[in-house]
């Protein structure tokens, strides 16, 4: 049945996840059994709302009250009776292929990391059992490619990009797909979606049927940067520092691109782990690129890093303007070192085991009002520890931009409050002062009212430990 807005129909998989438990049914069914319910709902609501102008989780799903999915085993399988489904997510009242696939996608993984990683792992320590778990997930979503010489480039940037930077990302993914490279991305739009478009293109001009276009994403934020349908495959990580880890552990090298609080938060997460002593030989490709305008906004960037983590931060990336071209050839050649070492130190080609991650970068941060405030933005701590601190920071700020709780928590108990070393939180403001300035918070917005207040202090009576 199809409204002018809305579509109820049922869909079943094409080709994978046929059946399920009837354990697994209930499971999904009953908020009380896990809460999976409302967290299906809600990603499955964000992959059909693809396209979606919306960058606010809480705005969503108040737009579309009256969504519900449900979950039923049929004599060919397992069937989704959508209700009230957006309409974009149709072409003539059949689903979009792409679409589908996200849908079942969505499923595989709430069920797996549900049901499967509570048992796994035994024997570990805790940092250990992270990875350990990140593994799993992508070896499940058969992500895990072990037969493939390095060539997954990771491009992350805005959501909230102008059309000039738009097309920029597609020319560099066009000139990646040349070279027979695959593109991994937070699988929203903009500068997540860019890079897959123009590589597509790439791939069809050399014949390559298979090439990989991996959206990896996580609950909190799913609803905001619903997947494009170009995303092949679809991996949803339990929160952001797994998502963050699978990242880097699946990718070879990484491409940023002009962006805002979410871009920074993973330019900290990278540079922190780089910094770390134990993975300073590691080569991990790093490029900070977008087209001709974008200096200023580079520039910004650059002198924030240097400011808080130091030159030695600024030794792990070049900043390239305006020229795709240089891009491809400088990452092509940072995969060539890549799958130099591998070879020499017997390193997986599939997933990066020798990288360290210290506890701090994979412990989920809550961001509540407490936790923001008791951060610790000041010296005397490692730079990596500063990272991990900043990158919390910075998760926290998007998570009042677009995330349902987060949202929520600001209108109930104001802006958080960020406190640190005064001449940190001058960089820090002037860095998120440029974001605003610049349009990248959020989207289609006419007048930013920041969810965050900054407080320089001397010295902190309280810090949480990274």
């Amino acid at each position: 049945m199809i409204t002018e807005q809305f579509v109820t129909t049922s869909v079943t998989p094409l080709d994978n996840l046929d059946t399920l438990s009837p354990y697994e049914v209930a499971k999904l069914h009953d908020a009380s059994k896990g809460g999976l319910y409302k967290l299906f709902r809600q990603c499955s609501l964000a992959v059909l709302n693809c396209g979606s102008e919306l960058d606010s989780t809480k705005k969503v799903l108040e737009k579309f009250q009256k969504f519900d999915i449900k979950i039923s085993q049929k004599h060919r399988g397992v069937q989704l009776d959508l209700i009230n489904a957006p309409v974009s997510a149709f072409v003539d009242g059949e689903i979009i292929t792409g679409i589908r696939e996200h849908l079942f996608s969505v499923l595989r993984d709430l069920l797996y990391v549900g049901d499967e990683l509570d048992k796994c792992c035994a024997g570990l320590d805790d940092s250990e059992t992270i990875s350990n778990m990140v593994f799993h997930i992508l070896r499940h979503a058969e992500a895990i490619r072990p037969h493939v010489k390095p060539n997954l480039v990771v491009c992350w940037g805005g959501h909230s990009i102008s059309r000039h930077e738009y097309e920029y990302t597609k020319k560099v993914g066009y000139e990646l797909g040349l070279r027979a490279l695959d593109i991994c991305t937070g699988c929203g739009p903009g500068a997540m979606k860019g890079p897959m478009k123009g590589a597509t293109i790439a791939h069809a001009k050399q014949r390559i049927d298979d090439g990989r276009y991996v959206g990896i994403s996580e609950p909190g934020i799913i609803a905001a940067e619903s997947p494009n349908p170009i995303v092949n495959e679809l991996i949803i990580m339990p929160d952001i520092e797994k998502r963050l880890e699978a990242f880097v552990r699946l990718g070879h090298g990484i491409i940023v691109f002009p962006g805002g609080a979410g871009t920074a938060e993973e330019i900290l997460y990278i540079l922190g782990l780089l910094l770390h002593e134990r993975n300073s030989d590691i080569p991990f490709p790093l490029i900070f690129t977008g087209p001709a305008g974008s200096e200023e906004y580079f520039a910004t960037v650059d002198q924030f890093i240097r400011q808080t983590l130091g030159d030695e931060a600024s030794q792990r990336y070049e900043i390239i303007i305006d020229d795709a071209h240089e891009v491809a050839l400088r990452m092509n050649e940072g995969l060539r070192n890549v799958t130099e070492y591998r070879k020499a130190t017997s390193e997986s080609f599939h997933f990066n085991w020798q990288l360290y991650i210290p506890a701090g970068f994979q412990q989920p941060f809550e961001p509540t009002h407490d936790n923001m405030a008791k951060l610790n933005i000041n010296h005397g701590q490692s730079n990596f520890e500063l990272a991990a601190n900043l990158r919390c920071a910075l998760s926290g700020i998007v998570a009042g931009n677009v995330k349902e709780p987060g949202i929520r928590a600001i209108e109930e108990h104001g802006p958080f409050d960020i406190q640190g070393d005064p001449a940190m939180m001058g960089e820090l403001d002037r860095l998120l002062t440029s974001f605003v300035e610049q349009r990248r918070m959020k989207l289609n917005y006419k007048e930013y009212t920041p969810c965050y207040r900054l407080s320089p202090v001397a010295e902190q009576a309280e810090v949480s430990e990274t």
